[in-house]
């Protein structure tokens, strides 16, 4: 509910704004079921389909909204600097199922999220930007 409470704190500023746009980071964990990862998936899939509904409702408005998806991102003090550090063989199996061979970073997702922020993706709204490395094995509808 973070999320909701943030958008609707600033939407009197979003709508007095001429550049007005809502970016929301959600998780490639909210495109498919984990039993592992407990609720997380289906929150973070909520959040996707939040910021869809408003930037269908707010479009005409000139707001428009976006979110990003980050895939496995790699930091110091981060959880998979812990895992790595904690359990190497979970590691190294999370490293494997990324083709790219190796984790995002935070300023990866910081450049998705300025980007879809930026006057260059003004006709972009309503879309989930995953950011991943080409970790899913399927076709983002």
């Amino acid at each position: 509910m973070g999320t909701v409470r943030l958008v609707d704190a600033a939407m009197p500023f979003l709508l007095a704004s001429k550049a007005a746009t809502i970016v929301t980071i959600s998780s490639v964990s909210a495109r498919g079921v984990d039993p592992d990862t407990g609720p997380y998936g289906v929150f973070k899939a909520a959040i996707v389909h939040y910021t869809q509904g408003l930037a269908q409702k707010l479009a005409a408005q000139g707001v428009r909204a976006n979110t990003v998806s980050p895939g496995t991102t790699y930091f110091e003090g981060g959880i998979w600097h812990q895992i790595q550090d904690g359990d190497p063989a979970l590691y190294q199996v999370a490293l494997d199922l990324n083709p790219s061979g190796r984790m995002g970073t935070p300023q990866e997702m910081a450049n998705a999220a300025v980007f879809l922020a930026s006057p260059a993706a003004s006709f972009i709204s309503g879309t989930n930007l995953v950011v991943d490395g080409a970790l899913p094995r399927g076709v983002q509808l």
